[in-house]
Order: C-alpha cells, then structure tokens, then sequence
C-alpha cells in the first residue's frame, strides 16, 4: 500500500467508522456466534500473497462484525461503559502515524512532556490534591505526577511494587539488612474488602505477598474499624502489613468505601493508601460529587480509567502517585542502550521506570484532544447528563415498586 491508496483506503475505512456509529444502535448489542465460530470461516495459516483491501473489507462486515459485542451502542448496558470519542480516535490515528516506542525522554521529547502536563491538567480536573501535580504552581518540578497506564489493574501492581519498596526501607530503617528482608517478605500483607476488584488480588500473587480480604459492611464498604481489626490480628500473628486499597466506586455496586478511616489507619500503621476509583472516578470533574471522595487527598497513589467513563478510548488508565520516590526506585533498571539525559534533568521523566513494560504508546495524544475538543465544561456537562439519567432511572425503578 502506497500513500496515495492509503489516502484513498483512509477516507473509506472513515466513512466505514462513521456509518458503523449512525447505526450501532440498530444492531444487537450482544453477539450470538457460537464458540469457535472464526477457526471455520478464515483459512488456518497467514496468505501466502497479498490480499486486497476489498476482501479485507468484506471480511470485517461478514465475518468479524457477527462476533462483536458492540460496547458503544446505547443499547449496551453490560460491565462497565467503554466510552470513547471521535476526538479521541483521532488523537489515536495521529499516535499510530507517528508509532513511537516512547520509554524515555530522548525517544521523543513531545510524548513525555505531554503527559506530564495532560496528566497535571486531568488531576486538576477531577480535583487532586496539589502534591499529586508534576509541576508545582511556582512552576518548578514537584515529588509527585501522573502517569498513564493500560489498565487499573497494571497500575495496582505498579504501586503494590512502590508500597513493598516503601516498607523494605522501613524495615532497613530498624536496622535490618537485605537478606533478612528477603526471609520475611512473604510475611508483607496487602488489605483489600470482598468487593475490591480482582485486580488487587492477582498483584498480590505477581509480586508475593499475601492478600487479606476483608468483609465489607452491610452497604459493601470496607470500614476503618474492621480494617483495623484485620491488621492488630496479623501483626499479632506476625505478619507485616505494607499496602491497602480502598475503593471509589466498587465493581459491583459503585459502594464508596470508608475512605477518610481507612487513610486514618494508613497512616497510624505506616501503611501504603492506594484509591483505585476505576469507574467512579471520572465523576470528580463534577465538584458537586467530590464530598463523596473526602480523603482522597491522603491517599499514597490514586488511579481511574479515563477509558471507561471520560470519553477516551481504550486504553488510557490514570494514575497518579504523591511521591514517585519509591516507584521510580522499585522499577528503574540502567541499560546502556537507555541513555539518559545529560545536563540539566528538570521536567525530564523516563515514564519506563514508572510502569511494568518498557515501550509505551503515545496515549496523552488522545486524552489530550478529548480534553480540549470538549473543555472541562462538555466534560462536566457528558458527566452529568449520565447522572441525571441515572437518577431517571432509579425513580422509575422505585415507583415500579
């Protein structure tokens, strides 16, 4: 394919996007193949020759579309939402033209420091503390930042492997060297409630540690007292607690968890607070919801998909950390063939050191012209027409009985 097909082929297969959004909402939401519908339909091994787009086509209609579950039809009301935005499928089209493997810096300057300042213009947003900011408001380089992820799940591991580097050095602090550390990490326990997404767990078992799953209350939040209980009970067992997450809107009933007593109890057991608000979090553009997160402010690391209710296609997870100290030091390996900056190193962040790959995509192009295709105030605005028809919906609900 020349550039002058793909031109051609590029406006079709956007005419093809356009249309497939006119009439999404006609189509089934739910896909009714069978399993292993596909293995009979396309040939077992790769072309040998070259295919032409049409047939390519023509497959996506008969053969792919059939499987789909089509998430962006308003007739979908399954899992999470998947939003996502014309805006930001061009912000995608543009990272695809440039297809960078943006690990450091130096691999391209524009990648770095455009997420540095779309993640500090999204915490601002969704109104984060200031010590979670990049950039202080003097303009100088502050301890914290954001940084963007794939998924809330990557991002749990990440900051589960911050909070470990963060009690290892308590514990070298009480004079204990590094062979007696590496005897009693399997005792380091992590503090989740049964409604904490499976995300937590599965990073307990990547790096570990032990998992404690503590029962919610009857409004399916983990609460500072229970949470307390938990940790006087394994320290007096002789386990270490390292690292608790609360939540912002749980996966199965968008519960709000006890968020200001548990950074109490963080805090008084030199815990690690992490607040995964995956879904819910998007919500804090509005300041009329942020009385619901009071506490936040405390947290160690707080992290929501912008791909699930912030018009930002998949991937695009946010996180960010009050101070990268510990994370940049669990997670930073020197290659020679990852050269640093020389000189002044203000503003520079090698983002690889803040997250589990090494190559990553540039993604703030997409968060950043959803954010400035709509302004904070479509945002707002998309936020609260959802809320409004969810309050819709629940008053119908009642008055059905």
């Amino acid at each position: 394919m020349d550039v002058n097909e793909f031109k051609k082929r590029g406006k079709e297969m956007i005419d093809f996007i356009a249309e497939y959004y006119e009439n999404v909402d006609n189509m089934p939401p739910m896909s009714s193949v069978k399993p292993g519908y596909l293995y009979s339909l396309i040939p077992h091994e790769a072309p040998e020759e070259p295919e032409s787009f049409e047939n390519i086509q023509q497959d996506i209609e008969t053969k792919i579309m059939p499987g789909m579950m089509h998430w962006q039809s308003s007739n979908f009301f399954g899992w999470y939402p998947s939003s996502g935005s014309f805006p930001a499928m061009l912000g995608d089209m543009v990272s695809s033209m440039f297809s960078i493997i943006g690990f450091n810096w130096i691999c391209s300057p524009a990648a770095t420091e455009l997420e540095t300042v779309v993640m500090d213009w999204l915490g601002k947003l969704i109104g984060l503390d200031s010590r979670f900011m990049a950039i202080k408001e003097d303009g100088t380089e502050g301890d914290g930042g954001g940084v963007i992820q794939g998924t809330a799940s990557e991002a749990h591991i990440v900051v589960m492997i911050a909070a470990r580097e963060m009690a290892v050095d308590r514990l070298k602090s009480y004079g204990m060297n590094s062979n007696d550390i590496d005897m009693i990490r399997h005792t380091l326990v992590a503090y989740f409630s049964d409604q904490t997404h499976s995300a937590g767990q599965k990073a307990t078992s990547i790096i570990g540690c032990q998992a404690r799953i503590i029962p919610s209350d009857a409004s399916f939040r983990l609460t500072k007292c229970a949470l307390q209980a938990a940790i006087t009970k394994d320290r007096q067992d002789g386990l270490i607690p390292f690292f608790v997450c609360a939540t912002f809107g749980t996966t199965n009933t968008a519960a709000i968890d006890d968020l200001y007593g548990i950074a109490d109890v963080a805090d008084s057991e030199h815990l690690w607070l992490h607040i995964d608000a995956a879904y819910a979090g998007a919500a804090l553009v509005c300041p009329e919801f942020r009385p619901l997160a009071r506490g936040i402010e405390r947290a160690h690391s707080f992290n929501f998909n912008a791909h699930k209710w912030l018009l930002t296609n998949f991937d695009c997870s946010a996180l960010w950390v009050a101070d990268s100290t510990h994370l940049v030091n669990a997670l930073s390996i020197e290659r020679e063939y990852l050269p640093k900056v020389k000189g002044a190193t203000d503003f520079v962040k090698d983002y690889r050191n803040w997250e589990l790959p090494l190559g990553r995509r540039f993604r703030s192009l997409k968060l950043w012209f959803v954010m400035r295709m709509y302004g904070a105030s479509g945002i707002r605005a998309y936020i609260r027409k959802h809320v409004k028809e969810a309050k819709w919906l629940e008053a119908q609900l009642l008055e059905d009985g």
